[in-house]
């Protein structure tokens, strides 16, 4: 059974990750400080598994302990880089913390690769490296350094990291793939998004504040050039997503592609945030306390994919609607509230 190294692989994208991974024959060995996820979600992947995965508790920003890691469970067929800090919001805040793991830790994971002759990776981009698209659906030739935030240019430096290191060394084989915005959970309710603290993404918030854990959901901004006044996002499920990983391997396996691919990853529907709670009062039969707010530093009106590349050269394309994926999303916080557990975490690691 080939291996394949997942770092963040506890989190909200790397633990469904993980799930198609054992679906599609290989085994992940996780990396996961659990600084942004929780024991629970580890749990979860055993039930719906089967299998007790491999689980090293470190930081992929310490060389040593990445040494380590690749020493006791090596040679690996490939490596999904999910570790990084990914809230908008926050890095224009918090810029140093941003830039010091997100590049960082890819950094330590691509010299400890190098070392033991590793040279495949599947790497975790985000369409925050268009900023503001000049053409919308955006494909993967429009301009990817126009990003509007301190997690953006992380992304942007990382891509360039990553293709300077493929013309240096020819031998490495890499897909990058640019998420639009993943939600939803897996079908089971076993797993799903468990942020810390306050929710930073638009569907966290919506399901907390639906099941009474926040007082209401926030709209940030009802005067953007959209159809209802409300930002305009790609909304993908998470297990759709997850599956375009699987495929992404595979693509590294065809010699006859190139050493570094790009592909957007999204449904190609844009939604806006008053659409998403509709669809979600609709599909649930929950009502979701609202109110209007100011725009948030770092955020676009609009941005959603053009996804033909993928479609064209991964054979893969998104399957699930915006309803099944809210539908899934509070089958997870309800499952959540039935364990009596609280709807957001604490910070379980440095």
């Amino acid at each position: 059974m080939k291996k394949v190294l997942v770092t963040g692989g506890a989190g909200f994208i790397g633990s469904h990750t993980c799930v198609e991974l054992v679906e599609a024959g290989y085994l992940p060995v996780i990396v996961d400080d659990l600084r942004n996820s929780h024991e629970r979600i580890l749990a979860g992947l055993t039930r719906i598994t089967g299998r007790d995965l491999p689980v090293h508790r470190v930081d992929c920003n310490d060389p040593e302990a990445m040494e380590r890691v690749f020493t006791a469970e090596g040679p690996f067929h490939g490596v999904i880089h999910f570790a990084a800090y990914k809230s908008v919001n926050e890095s224009v805040n918090e810029p140093l913390k941003y830039y010091t793991n997100n590049i960082g830790s890819l950094a330590v994971l691509i010299a400890t690769a190098q070392r033991h002759a590793l040279r495949r990776i599947v790497f975790s981009s985000s369409c925050a490296v268009y900023g503001q698209a000049d053409r919308l659906p955006v494909d993967e030739t429009a301009p990817a350094e126009r990003t509007n935030s301190p997690y953006g240019f992380t992304k942007v430096a990382c891509e360039h990291l990553l293709r300077d290191l493929a013309v240096s060394d020819p031998a490495w084989r890499m897909v990058l793939l640019r998420y639009f915005n993943p939600i939803g959970a897996h079908p089971s309710g076993l797993i799903g998004e468990l942020p810390v603290g306050v929710p930073s993404n638009l569907v966290p918030y919506v399901v907390q504040a639906a099941a009474g854990r926040r007082e209401a959901l926030t709209i940030h901004g009802t005067d953007y050039d959209t159809p209802d006044g409300t930002c305009l996002r790609d909304y993908i499920h998470v297990v759709d997503l997850a599956r375009a990983h699987v495929r992404a391997l595979a693509h590294l396996d065809d010699e006859r592609s190139a050493n570094c691919s790009v592909f957007n990853v999204g449904t190609g529907r844009p939604a806006s945030v008053k659409e998403v709670v509709d669809t979600f009062e609709r599909v649930t039969g929950v009502r979701v306390p609202v109110r209007m707010g100011p725009r948030r530093p770092g955020d676009v009106a609009s941005i959603y994919a053009d996804t033909s590349r993928a479609a064209h050269d991964l054979g893969w394309r998104s399957e699930h609607d915006l309803g099944h994926a809210l539908r899934h999303a509070w089958q997870w916080q309800q499952h959540l509230e039935a364990e009596g557990s609280d709807a957001s975490i604490k910070r379980s690691g440095a």
